[in-house]
């Protein structure tokens, strides 16, 4: 493994951007100062007019390995997201097999071993008939970013409805249980309503079936459970004003038994961009009117919502009902097929969930030019509140002893999202089109530098990540 030294770079870390170099030895941050002069052979990288930040941790992916690989692997996805700064990710269990099993689990960390270019950890996935199962991960605190609940719909037996399970899985689970917090009674009921209008079903539909009240209620009743039983609970990608009142900023972030997320394209779109989008921006929990956008950003900005993630979820374009065509995104001709779920409108068939983890790092980039955010409270929420919301060890910082995850910035170098340049799988990205301010240059995971302007270095994988706990 290469040694480096990075010079003259402006460091942004634990709420201050200074100017420093750092020395990286097997793979380690050994020293961070100025005008450092390394006693042993390094490769000098002069960060002049860059930024150096921690690499991103999504807590929220998936990158359908096993089972449905026609749309992501493990490789692609990860490949993509170190292209975009994201250095460490959490996956979801929903592949086929679902992760129901520590053998399965298992089965897919040996997956993350042998061909993720980022560093990684699985979630167990739980279901209505196999709490004893998922109790198992009790023995792997150390090594497994948690449990993963779907109070929501999602795909086969996945929902966990049966309010018998939930109790016993808040009860007895000694690690972070991470929720999708939608009530699917209220749900059905809405979509019901709709259809009995007699029209045909639209993507500007999609939040007035998940809807605010589905949002809330299944949210408060995950809080409820874990109020209850003193559950360390982590409710993924928060969409509703409403929801808002539900989360707290009155204790520091690492005394909270209850916290939450918010995933980019919350943030970014709104529900007037169906009219332009349709169903690219498909997805679970719905993308909701512009209020609750903008209660979402005062959430994140005052801490009541810890961090940011992204719910990357890929599908091939086919799978939402479009094809690419002379004028760019076009529907698939009529008695196509569509991979879809099923009969009813182009609507109900596509599925649901959005490309993002290449983008992520530099959509906040954008928000941090136009004013709305600062460099520092990116880099908060989208690494060191990650590190400490699941206790990772070792990771989401930049500090002497830590694992080397960086990521150099150019805050001046544009970078548009375009079909050629697009590493998803998928191929596709509902930012086509839209110019970032800044360019990801460089990112080294574990010391090792997979990404550089442009060109990968596949000879490292990542690691698996461990856990304080």
């Amino acid at each position: 493994m290469r040694n480096y030294l990075i010079k003259n770079v402006s460091l942004v870390n634990e709420g201050r951007i200074s100017p420093a170099d750092l020395i990286l030895k097997d793979g380690r941050i050994e020293k961070i100062g100025v005008g450092l002069q390394p006693s042993f052979a390094v490769t000098e990288i002069n960060g002049e007019g860059l930024h150096l930040l921690p690499g991103a941790i999504d807590d929220q992916v998936h990158f359908r390995e096993p089972g449905l690989t026609h749309k992501a692997t493990i490789y692609t996805e990860a490949k993509a997201a170190v292209a975009g700064g994201v250095t460490s990710f959490m996956e979801m269990p929903n592949t086929l097999p679902p992760a129901f099993t520590q053998d399965l689990l298992e089965q897919k960390y040996d997956i993350g071993a042998r061909h993720s270019l980022a560093n990684y950890s699985f979630y167990m996935g739980t279901s209505n008939d196999n709490a004893e199962e998922a109790l198992r991960t009790n023995d792997k605190r150390r090594d497994v970013c948690g449990i993963k609940i779907f109070m929501g719909s999602s795909t086969g037996n996945l929902l966990v409805d049966n309010y018998l399970t939930l109790d016993r899985l808040f009860r007895e689970c000694e690690v972070l249980i991470a929720t999708h917090c939608e009530d699917e009674k209220i749900i059905r009921q809405n979509l019901a309503r709709l259809k009995q209008e007699g029209r045909e079903l639209v993507a500007a539909d999609h939040p007035l079936i998940r809807d605010a009240e589905a949002c809330f209620e299944s949210s408060l009743t995950a809080i409820q459970f874990a109020q209850k039983h003193n559950s360390r609970l982590h409710v993924f990608h928060l969409t509703t004003e409403k929801e808002m009142q539900l989360f707290s900023n009155l204790l520091p972030l690492k005394d909270k038994r209850i916290t939450a997320e918010v995933c980019v394209h919350h943030l970014h779109f709104t529900s007037d961009d169906y009219d332009r989008l349709g169903n690219r921006i498909k997805c679970n929990p719905a993308i909701k009117a512009p209020h609750n956008r903008e209660a979402l950003w005062k959430a994140l900005l005052d801490d009541r919502l810890d961090l940011i993630a992204t719910d990357h979820a890929p599908h091939t374009l086919a799978e939402k009902g479009l094809m690419r065509g002379p004028r760019g995104m076009e529907p698939l001709p009529v008695g196509a097929v569509d991979g879809g779920h099923g009969g009813g409108s182009a609507y109900e068939r596509a599925h649901a969930g959005l490309p993002l983890v290449q983008h992520s790092l530099l959509m906040m980039l954008h928000y941090v030019k136009e004013g709305r955010i600062s460099l520092e409270k990116v880099v908060e929420k989208m690494s060191h509140a990650v590190a400490t919301c699941f206790q990772i060890a070792d990771r989401g910082y930049i500090r002497e002893g830590y694992f080397a995850d960086l990521v150099l910035v150019d805050l001046n170098r544009p970078s548009r999202v375009s079909a050629d340049n697009i590493l998803y799988k998928c191929g596709w990205s509902p930012l086509e089109g839209f110019e970032f301010p800044a360019t990801v240059t460089h990112t080294f995971v574990n010391g090792h530098l997979v990404y550089g302007n442009g060109v990968f270095d596949e000879s490292q994988w990542g690691q698996r990540m461990r856990f304080d706990r």
